[in-house]
């Protein structure tokens, strides 16, 4: 019979999924996973690889193909292989005769060729989910001619490509579509807007083009939609005012052009609107401050321009503002002090003409805040002092003066972001204060003296320990300390720069200790000494940026040939030998001013 022709074509059953199925007992009563009609008809085959009880979880796989002979399984309504993993070949056209099929779940797994044909005479089909698996080719079109009891079609992350049938607009039951993670190309059909009982619809990640449909509108239950990822086109069509359930809708990384529309403000129900990395231009729409439902704004990389409209300040629910990189201009308006919930507010990379953070900023309760390039010049304002941030990035103004001892109050922050500014002065004991301090850039400003605070700074395990520091282009005074690699506090670092400053003095060989670090930048430091063959022992290493220092000596095999090297440069030194044999990709601009060296991809030693 079909089924037992499947478990023939099973290579692998690690958890014996199918082991009851065996010839000499009753199908209906014995075979786990099985169940019968009145009849004795099989009409429900249920084994897949992920499920659950109250008490249990059980993930696992099987390795197989589908076996066209389950097609003779004429009563069956139910059949559930997804999450299997590893079932492989395409899926047998004979599934078309299954006509009293309701639930096919076929997802999680590696099966190939296209959807069948066939598909189109499955007419009492409720779910179809194929996602998760290397399925290709284009749909079928005909196949949704008929669906029309169709609720939930998954069709996710695999390789389908061509476009999205106009015939969609035949699934008139859909609740639930997704379609992400493909191919697709071509428009998103007009014929979308009859689906009114979509909830969700996800055609994120493809190729889709032209302009998002006046139809969508109609969709008047759809409280996800996600179109990120495509090259869409156009503008935002002002009939989005008709998603009276939208919750969620993501339309990042597009090309949508053109101001946002002012029907916007009509949305009841909204909470997150994700427009970043679009070409989106004009004004904000002022109606957006009648959303007062709205938790997230992401608009982010695009070309708005003119002021923060007041209106925002009453979007009492909001918690993420993130306005960065457009071309916003003028006084932000006070009004803001308004937002009781915002966590996050980012300007960053807007001609906003700041010079100073506006004081009544201290009243926002804000974990992170973001003014980048947004032209604050003067001294640091004291009131950061008592604030609870957690990441401050002001980096590429105008801020000068020396980094204030009261830095070490800000004892929540974890990422703190101040290069390319005017400070000088050294890094203030107090700074050892920063125990939740992961990400520290102070990169292109005129900080001097050592670096002893940093290096030694406390933390709270396990939080506070490095994950990167940048201190390049300043006038910070060395040597290293000679233990640096060994600080606690630097134990999972992943990227260390320190690049023109006057450090002097050696490599220490204990930065070899640091077994997660993939980014070390120490050129221009006056470095004297050998390159320490313990660097080989920090086996993540991706980039090794040594130049112009006066380094001697050989460079030793066991760093040049790291298994993840990418990015070599010792050029500028003085370093002498054979260049050791590697397998990295490394050009010889890499190994250039070392009078000594030899090898490739130098020309070759002189035999003695």
């Amino acid at each position: 019979m079909g089924i037992l022709d499947f478990k023939q074509k099973v290579t692998s059953d690690p958890s014996n999924l199918l082991q009851t199925w065996t010839l000499s007992t009753d199908c209906c009563k014995s075979w786990e996973g099985i169940a019968c009609n009145s009849n004795g008809r099989v009409v429900n085959v249920s084994r897949p690889g992920l499920s659950s009880g109250d008490d249990f979880i059980i993930d696992t796989s099987i390795s197989g193909t589908l076996s066209p002979s389950l097609a003779n399984l004429s009563f069956l309504e139910l059949l559930d292989l997804s999450n299997l993993k590893d079932l492989t070949g395409p899926i047998p056209p004979e599934f078309g005769k299954l006509s009293r099929l309701s639930y096919l779940f076929l997802d999680t797994n590696k099966l190939s060729g296209s959807i069948p044909v066939t598909f189109k005479y499955l007419y009492q089909l409720k779910k179809l989910y194929l996602s998760d698996n290397t399925l290709s080719g284009t749909i079928p079109s005909s196949i949704f001619e008929r669906f029309l009891s169709l609720s939930e079609l998954g069709l996710s992350a695999n390789q389908l490509s061509g476009p999205i049938p106009s015939s969609i607009g035949n699934l008139v039951s859909l609740t639930k579509l997704d379609m992400s993670r493909n191919k697709f190309l071509g428009s998103i059909p007009e014929s979308i807007g009859r689906l009114k009982n979509l909830a969700y619809v996800d055609l994120s990640e493809n190729q889709l083009s032209g302009k998002i449909p006046n139809s969508i509108g109609n969709l008047s239950q759809v409280s996800l939609m996600y179109l990120n990822q495509n090259q869409l086109r156009g503008k935002i069509p002002s009939s989005i005012s008709g998603l009276s359930s939208l919750v969620f809708c993501r339309l990042s990384e597009n090309q949508l052009s053109g101001s946002i529309p002012p029907s916007i403000g009509n949305l009841p129900k909204i909470e997150r609107l994700i427009f970043e990395n679009n070409k989106l231009s004009g004004k904000l729409p002022a109606t957006l401050g009648h959303v007062v439902t709205l938790t997230d704004m992401y608009f982010s990389n695009n070309l708005f321009t003119g002021k923060i409209p007041s209106s925002f300040g009453n979007l009492k629910n909001l918690q993420i503002l993130d306005l960065s990189k457009n071309k916003l201009s003028g006084e932000i308006p006070h009004q803001l002090v308004k937002l009781v919930s915002l966590q996050t507010l980012d300007l960053s990379f807007n001609p906003l003409g700041l010079s100073r953070i506006p004081n009544w900023f201290k009243k926002l309760r804000l974990f992170r805040l973001l003014l980048a390039k947004t032209g604050i010049r003067g001294n640091l304002p004291s009131w950061l002092a008592s604030s609870s941030l957690s990441t401050l990035d002001l980096s590429n103004n105008g801020l000068t003066g020396k980094l204030p001892t009261w830095i070490g109050n800000m004892t929540n922050l974890s990422l703190l972001n101040l290069s390319n500014n005017a400070f000088y002065s050294s890094i203030p004991d107090e700074f050892k204060n920063l125990t939740l301090l992961m990400d520290l850039d102070l990169h292109s400003n005129r900080f001097s003296g050592n670096l002893r605070a940093i290096f030694s700074k406390n933390f709270q395990d396990p939080l506070g320990h490095y994950n990167s520091i940048d201190l390049a282009y300043n006038m910070f005074t060395g040597p290293l300390d000679e233990n640096s690699g060994n600080e606690p506090v630097m134990d999972s670092i992943l990227s260390l720069s320190l690049s023109h400053n006057p450090l002097t003095g050696h490599i220490p060989k204990s930065l070899g200790n640091l077994t997660s670090l993939q980014v070390i930048k120490l050129a221009e430091n006056g470095l004297t000494g050998g390159i320490p063959i313990e660097l080989g022992n920090a086996k993540e290493l991706k980039t090794i940026l040594l130049s112009n220092n006066n380094l001697e000596g050989v460079i030793p095999a066991q760093v040049l040939n790291l298994k993840d090297l990418q990015e070599f440069d010792v050029s500028g030194n003085r370093l002498s030998g054979n260049i050791p044999p590697h397998k990295a990709n490394i050009p010889k601009s890499a190994f250039l001013g070392n009078p000594g060296l030899c090898g490739a991809p130098l020309p070759p030693c002189k035999r003695t």
